[in-house]
């Protein structure tokens, strides 16, 4: 803490706010005391101007196009790091050594197996049910099958729950897909790694072994790893109000679930896809892109809400995007020509350039995830699988944290000042 600033107020004396200072990022005026002191509220609608927790997991500087985890480059982590590794790197703060490394793998890796009655739990829904809609069901629902691991004021409890999340939502999300599809189960297997294993629930068949592919496994991981965090968006603060409460983790990872369902928040990528569909062929692009600037259509999968230069992950994910339809023969798909066509134009056209549009993650993630044979309803439920890990950090840190209290934000009541009940015989 250093300097303070001075608010002066109508009819009050001037108000100090200490200044705190991060280790990163902008500093924060520590209105903790405001309202005790002088009666009167800040006025933040989305919160897009309040820090609303101390946190040391993930730092964003959408200026200069930066994103950290835990102080690492995401662009070092998606080259040289693992999904599971990042994993860790978020849970526990640092890299893990070699034996810290296989020993956590060995822990997420052999508890993928989910009980049995679960598996049952999705005949209750129905077959057309969306599997983001299951994938709240049953997330929730994993609080009942686990209940030795529900006390949040045990560390033990807590880390057996958060190990079990990372473990089985893979094996949650590839049955929600089967479900909808018709296929049955698969059991996971524990000579894969992480994300091999989740493509083989995903798209093996009973009557022959499944290989996965080693160029599509990474390009999978690499996914998961750019969407493992991304600071306070709206999930992760869902989970972390959740949690406030005092709710099970399975309860907080359900409503971030919840959350990231909606079309503003978890729905871009797969958005990118309808907007290809509706485009239809690369001869209409030019038409596409000249409604765009006359703001007749809108161009999903360019700019950011936060980063206001290049999204960093949308510089790996091209990459990744590259390899993957250089392996799968699919660089003269239409639909994948159509989406090369509209980078091009974003990236030369004055227009786009100047306004920042570039191409972001949501809209080379959602063309590798299409040809990788991921369906556009399941987008959603990959962004939710890679996104757990963000979300059980934050929630880790929500309940050690000394000063978090349950979230209660206040509001600027606009409504109808006291009044008189009136008998309905004199209204």
């Amino acid at each position: 803490m250093s300097d303070k600033a001075i608010l002066n107020i109508p009819g009050q004396e001037p108000f100090e706010l200490p200044i705190l200072k991060g280790s990163m990022g902008p500093d924060v005026l520590d209105i903790r005391p405001f309202y005790a002191e002088t009666g009167d509220f800040t006025f933040d609608p989305g919160f897009t101007s309040t820090a609303s927790c101390e946190s040391k997991i993930t730092f964003i500087d959408g200026g200069k196009g930066q994103l950290y985890y835990r102080g690492y480059p995401i662009e070092q982590l998606a080259e040289h790091s693992d999904y599971l590794e990042t994993c860790y790197l978020l849970m526990y703060g640092e890299l893990p050594n070699k034996e810290q490394k296989q020993q956590f793998e060995y822990d997420i890796i052999h508890h993928t197996l989910v009980h049995d009655q679960l598996a049952k739990f999705f005949t209750g829904f129905r077959r057309d049910a969306h599997p983001m809609a299951m994938m709240v069901g049953v997330v929730g629902a994993l609080s009942a099958f686990y209940q030795d691991s529900l006390d949040i004021k045990n560390p033990a409890h807590r880390r057996l729950a958060e190990n079990r999340l990372i473990s089985k939502i893979p094996t949650l999300a590839a049955m929600c897909y089967r479900y909808s599809v018709g296929l049955p189960f698969v059991y996971p297997r524990n000579d894969l790694s992480y994300t091999a294993n989740f493509m083989h629930m995903m798209f093996s068949i009973p009557c022959e072994e499944y290989k996965p592919n080693p160029v599509l496994v990474r390009a999978l991981d690499r996914i998961f790893i750019l969407h493992a965090d991304h600071e306070q968006n709206a999930s992760t603060s869902t989970v972390r109000l959740a949690g406030s409460s005092g709710a099970n983790p399975f309860a907080c990872i359900a409503a971030g679930i919840a959350c990231l369902w909606g079309p503003a928040h978890g729905g871009a990528n797969e958005a990118v896809l309808k907007m290809l569909d509706e485009i239809g062929d690369v001869s209409n692009v030019e038409e596409f892109m000249k409604g765009v600037k006359e703001k007749r259509y809108r161009l999903m999968g360019f700019g950011h809400r936060v980063y206001k230069n290049f999204d960093p992950r949308a510089k790996i994910m091209k990459q990744t995007c590259d390899e993957v339809l250089s392996e799968l023969g699919l660089r003269d798909n239409p639909k994948f020509k159509l989406a090369m066509e509209l980078e091009r134009i974003a990236l030369s056209d004055p227009y786009f350039v100047e306004k920042k549009l570039y191409p972001n993650v949501d809209f080379y993630s959602g063309i590798v995830l299409s040809a990788l044979g991921i369906p556009v309803s399941m987008f959603t439920v990959i962004f939710a699988l890679a996104r757990t890990v963000g979300w059980i950090s934050h929630w880790h840190e929500m309940i050690a944290d000394p000063n978090q209290k349950i979230g209660r934000p206040r509001q600027l009541y606009t409504g109808s000042p006291r009044r008189d009940y009136v008998p309905v015989d004199k209204r």
